[in-house]
Formats: structure tokens, sequence, C-alpha cells
């Protein structure tokens, strides 16, 4: 039997668990933390968990104005907060039930997602024989108490979670050397240009195939795509479909952004014409999910490499490219100047963010003069024994080689044979002709796996990426 005394230390422990769970303090996801970045001018989601039915209250320092709601019966509550114009002056924002938990050195600016595969993965302090290029002179350079980085957690299952594992961190040399080399390079040029805070959310997975990223929803009529429905199901942590989707970006869902940055592609060059639906269906279901509306996703094409296999990572690039048709308020930065046809991982990291980040100013911020696309083919036609090519957004200076002879032209005629073509360049036109083939029908342009392209636009040094005319 027990003692007087046993039964009574028995009874304050359970009033004490009993006072713990009454007087639950307030949870917040991981993406609520010191030192994170909200996005100005917005109607911004802020939520997590407490004592069921309990009364939340939500105030900014910005404004001194609160925000309430209830928690559910499972704890979960959610307020909509307004965010004022953007501003380098540290905020807070308390969240209290009765017991205040207070976030310091906020920031109000431009939040962008930063997602995709290892070459959004790659550090700016590189990884073994494989440099950043310009990294470390930028690392040295990076203290900035303008620019935020969050990294999300490797984290790969079957059902969506609700919270992830990260932190917020102040742009520093100690911080930088870890984070997205691309997306750090695509948030410095905006911060430099627009001269406001910037909020850097990072997510990817080296190897990760674009279905891991997608919902079940958005693989509904793409039957090649099996969806797990237990941890045990999972064949490939970042391959298999919607994993990565629940563990990496259910969790920050709903969080206020200005607009997502992605680069992959490499891992499912195989499946060209798949890729093209998978991707427009992951874009629209993401911003389904974050009911903001067509939001602004910017891309990396893939550049060129050795693959040595059987595949023509070429008609992945042609179907990223035609994701900016299929696919409303996107746009593609192309690589295919990157030098790096024996390493997957190029080292150009600042190029690729910078160029994401010139589509953002034209296009998201209205930039409108600056040039800031890669040429896109618009009219083919034969004259004689000579091919004749125009290019759109080529600027107003036209194109150049820079003096380089051209050598990946290839042109065809009726019997479907391709020959290599000499090229001339005039203002948006290119002319192009082989002994070989009397009456040109077809024309390609880099169109294998390591070609990289000579051709640039004269403003804004742009390289023309790879395409073909044909489509056999």
């Amino acid at each position: 039997m027990r003692t007087m005394k046993q039964l009574c230390v028995c009874a304050l422990v359970t009033v004490a668990l009993f006072g713990l769970r009454a007087h639950a303090e307030i949870k917040l996801p991981a993406i609520f933390s010191d030192n994170m970045v909200l996005q100005q001018q917005s109607a911004v989601a802020v939520w997590g968990w407490a004592k069921p039915g309990s009364g939340v209250r939500v105030t900014g320092s910005w404004n001194g104005k609160s925000y309430s709601a209830r928690s559910d019966s499972n704890g979960r509550w959610k307020v909509t907060v307004q965010t004022p114009s953007a501003s380098h002056t540290p905020y807070t924002l308390t969240v209290s039930d009765g017991k205040s938990v207070v976030l310091k050195n906020i920031l109000i600016g431009e939040v962008w997602i930063c997602s995709g595969q290892s070459n959004m993965e790659m550090q700016m302090k590189g990884w073994t024989n494989q440099p950043v290029e310009g990294g470390p002179e930028a690392i040295a350079h990076s203290s900035n108490p303008d620019i935020r980085c969050f990294t999300v957690q490797k984290a790969s299952k079957a059902a969506p979670q609700d919270d992830c594992v990260g932190s917020w961190e102040v742009a520093s040399p100690q911080t930088v050397p870890d984070f997205t080399a691309t997306g750090y390079f695509f948030g410095r040029f905006l911060n430099e240009a627009l001269d406001v805070p910037v909020g850097l959310i990072h997510t990817s997975w080296g190897g990760s195939r674009i279905e891991a990223w997608m919902t079940p929803a958005s693989l509904k009529e793409i039957p090649e795509k099996t969806v797990p429905a237990t941890d045990a199901d999972i064949k490939s942590n970042n391959g298999t479909a919607t994993v990565l989707y629940n563990g990496m970006i259910h969790p920050l869902v709903g969080y206020g952004i200005r607009g997502a940055i992605w680069y992959q592609g490499e891992s499912n060059r195989n499946e060209p014409a798949l890729y093209v639906e998978m991707f427009d269906k992951m874009v629209r279901e993401w911003r389904r999910l974050w009911d903001a509306g067509d939001f602004p996703f910017y891309y990396c094409q893939i550049a060129p490499y050795r693959y040595g296999d059987s595949h023509n990572s070429a008609r992945l690039r042609e179907a990223q490219a035609r994701g900016m048709s299929t696919t409303p308020n996107t746009g593609m930065a192309v690589l295919m100047d990157a030098r790096s046809l024996d390493c997957i991982h190029p080292s150009g990291k600042k190029d690729a963010g910078e160029r994401m980040a010139l589509w953002a100013l034209a296009q998201t911020y209205g930039w409108g003069k600056m040039h800031y696309r890669s040429p896109e083919l618009k009219s083919f036609e034969a004259e004689g024994r000579v091919a004749v090519l125009t290019f759109d957004y080529a600027g107003s200076s036209g194109l150049t080689s820079h003096g380089r002879e051209i050598l990946n032209f290839q042109v065809a005629g009726k019997d479907r044979r391709f020959h290599p073509a000499k090229a001339a360049i005039s203002g948006h036109t290119v002319y192009i002709f082989s002994p070989a083939v009397a009456e040109p029908v077809a024309v390609r342009y880099c169109f294998d796996d390591t070609s990289e392209t000579e051709i640039f636009t004269l403003e804004g040094n742009l390289p023309l990426p790879s395409f073909r005319t044909d489509d056999w």
C-alpha cells in the first residue's frame, strides 16, 4: 500500500502536470523565429499551436495592432497580419495566449523560396574539388543585416508534415558559407538593386526528382509516378513522388512570400516530355496551396554536361524552355555558357542566381526596360541554300559571338540528315549554310549534351539557348 507521503507526492505531480497543460506555452513552427523576414505590404499568415480552445493574440511592433484567433480542438490557430512597406528597422512580433512569446530582430522586406536539387543545394563554400566561382570573396563581404537565410533540414516523408527543422540566420561570413550559393547570389542582387531586406528560404535536396516535390493531387493524372502510403514505402528518399513536398515544402505553405526560384532537372532528363507536364502541375499546385495568386516562379535551365549515357539532355532543356509558354508568370535563366562539361555542378552560381534576379527585377519589380532574358527563336525560313533564323528578346543591339567562330549549328534537308554548318550574325538574324545541304528544312543549335553556346545578346551578355526547328 502507498504511504500518505507517496499519495501526496502523486497528487502534487498530477496537479503540476495539469497546470503545465493548462498553461501550455505557445508553440510556433520553425519558420517563425528571431531574425525572420516578413513579406512587405501583405496580409501574411502567422500560425502555431496552443492549448485547445484558447485565445491567441499576435501583435507587430511596427504598428502595435493586434490580431486575435482561438485555437481549434487540436490546438492549432492562425491569424493574418498586415505588414507595412519594407524597412531596415528591426521589429518584434509578440504572440500571446496569456503568456507571451516575443520574436526579435524581424525585418519587413522581400521573401523568396529557393528549391531544387544539388545545383540549388550547393553551398557558397563549395564542395570537394568543386569550388564556387567568386565564393571566397563573396563570403568575406557577406556581413549584411538586411539578408536573412533559412535552410530547411532534409526530410523525406510519406505524409505532410506540420513543421520542419531550421532557423533564420543573419548573413555573415559565419553563416553564408553553408547557404545555397545560387540562392545567396539571387538574394544579394535583389538586396543591392532594391535596397530592401531580403529573406531566403532554402529547401532543396541533391539528386532529387521533380515528382518528389509534388503533391498527390498534382500527380493524379500522371500514373507513372507512385505515391507512397507509408514511410516504409519510400524507395528513394529524394526521388519517390511527394516525399520532399511532404517533408520540406508543406511546413512552409502559407508563409508570406513574393515568389520562388528553382534549379532542378538533371535527374529527370530521361523523360523530357513528361517533365513539361509535371513542372506545370507542380507550380500551379504550389500557387493554389499558398493562395497568393500566380506568384512568380523563375528557374535555371540545366547546363551542358558530359552525362555519358543515351539520354540527350538537350531535350530536357527544350522541355524546360517550353515551361515559359505552358506555365504563366515563369522565366528561365539560360546557362549554356557554364563551362562545366566534366562537373555537373557549374562553378558559376553567381550567373545562375543573378540571371534569375534579372527576371525578378524586370517582371516582378517593374524594371521593364532592362535586358533580362535570353534570345528565343522567332522564325525560320529558307532562302535558297541559306537557312535564315530571327530571334526575339535580343535587345536593340542584337546578337554577337564576341568574335568567336560559330561551330555548333547543324542543318538538314529533306533526308533529315544533319550536317555541320557555317553561321553569320547580322543584328537579330543568323544566316546558316552548309555545302552538303541544297534545301534546308531544319536547323539545330547545341542540341546535344555538351555543346556550349557561342552566341550572346549585346545587351546583358545573355547566352542563346540550345534549340531545334524540327520535331524529329
